[in-house]
């Protein structure tokens, strides 16, 4: 087994989360109580110092976007700010915000409490997928028992602080796990892409300055708070402190879950994480942070899992998702998996993202059938997706070029077939 150290998790499986007296026995709520005691930049600055990076996938600072919300200027007298937690968990192969608020929902509420206080905010949205119904249960409960205790609503604690937080439901849009097409979605709208800049932190939800953070970003709060900066950036790697759940699955004795200090090799984390290759079948290929992510050969089985070790080698740590896959299976079909994802789940709001995807699957098609098959329908596959990353407006159009180009530069005898015919691509 693998040693994990435990912050966002370290009560899942220790205590009743239906309860929130179990969860106070156990020291919650009292990263909030010393939070309250605290100037609130002086909050904003120590999650700063810690180096905290945001867990959903883009890995920029949790501090600086706490400081931009915080410090961002409003044109009326009275500025309304906003928290929101993005809860809508809908990337292929990862399910570690659900682990969180199916088995310690109040860590999340304590830390979305902290952030708001941190940054100002008033009012708050836990914005999560619809599929999740024992995670809505939860999280709706946890709600009500932390108004009742004095942990929400007017003049928390007494500390002349009031916030109230509600829970909204998606509706199945992968779309809708980008930050705009959620403040999209959260204003009543389809869930479409905007344009950025603004961005929330200037001009979020109804306008208002706005902080977004993922469920797995904002566990982690509380832990800062009680334990301090410089006890975070201890664990992990010097860019990258801290821990991570990673969600590992596919060709694994024990697909599963575990929360470890960034930077530990992928290597470990599939032999000793998730019990090592299935039935002794060799390790081919990993794909790292899902649909949106890059595939990684059997020469990086020991590149460190964190975001610049990665970064290094142009792949991406993303939502922690790891899919193991043994060399009996087809990379070519897991492209074409990948790719119809995207063609399904594109909103059709720009014409890159609306004809580009169909035109990837149409590619793809041609390369997994046995006639008009070329080797240069890989290079139209790469051109294709990197002009779509550079004119997309929204991120689904932008992550294509990840796996398939991962996937070209160490499989590319895989993708290209000996058989070759006289047709063009068009």
């Amino acid at each position: 087994m693998i040693e994990q150290h435990r912050i966002a998790l370290r009560n899942v499986g220790r205590i009743d989360p239906a309860s929130i007296q179990d969860y106070m026995d156990r020291g919650g709520y009292d990263a909030l109580k010393k939070a309250l005691q605290t100037p609130s930049d002086q909050v904003v600055h120590d999650i700063t110092q810690s180096g905290l990076r945001g867990r959903g996938g883009a890995g920029f600072s949790t501090g600086l976007k706490k400081k931009y919300t915080s410090q961002a200027s409003c044109v009326l007298l009275e500025c309304m700010r906003y928290i929101v937690c993005n809860a809508d968990e809908g990337e292929p192969g990862t399910f570690k915000d659900r682990i969180i608020m199916e088995g310690d929902p109040h860590l999340l509420v304590e830390g979305m409490v902290i952030a708001a206080y941190a940054v100002g905010a008033e009012r708050g949205y836990i914005y999560i997928r619809g599929e999740y119904h024992q995670s809505i249960t939860m999280i709706r409960s946890a709600l009500v028992q932390a108004r009742r205790h004095g942990f929400l609503g007017n003049n928390i604690l007494g500390s002349g602080f009031s916030l109230d937080i509600e829970v909204k439901l998606g509706a199945g849009s992968y779309l809708c796990g980008e930050e705009l097409t959620l403040l999209e979605s959260l204003e009543g709208r389809r869930g479409y892409p905007r344009v950025k800049p603004p961005f929330p932190a200037e001009s979020g939800l109804f306008g208002k300055p706005t902080l977004i953070n993922n469920v797995e970003t904002l566990s982690h709060i509380p832990a800062i708070v009680i334990n301090g900066a410089r006890w975070y950036r201890q664990l992990g790697t010097e860019t990258s402190p801290g821990t991570k759940i990673f969600t590992i699955s596919g060709e694994v004795n024990h697909p599963g879950y575990a929360e470890v200090e960034m930077g530990i090799p992928l290597r470990e984390l599939i032999d000793r994480g998730a019990g090592g290759m299935k039935d002794g079948k060799r390790f081919k290929a990993a794909l790292l942070g899902g649909a949106a992510g890059t595939f990684v050969p059997e020469s990086l089985l020991d590149v460190c899992m964190d975001f610049d070790a990665l970064k290094e080698k142009d792949a991406v740590l993303g939502s922690g998702a790891v899919i193991v896959m043994s060399t009996d299976q087809s990379i070519l079909t897991m492209l074409d998996s990948i790719l119809r994802f995207f063609e399904h789940e594109s909103c059709g709001k720009c014409v890159p993202c609306r004809v580009g995807t169909r035109q990837l699957v149409d590619l793809l098609k041609r390369l997994k059938g046995a006639e008009g098959k070329r080797p240069d329908h890989v290079d139209a596959l790469v051109y294709q997706s990197e002009l779509m990353a550079n004119t997309s407006l929204c991120p689904l159009g932008q992550s294509p070029v990840l796996a398939i180009k991962s996937a070209v530069r160490y499989f590319r005898d895989e993708l290209e077939t000996p058989q070759i015919s006289q047709s063009r691509w068009r």
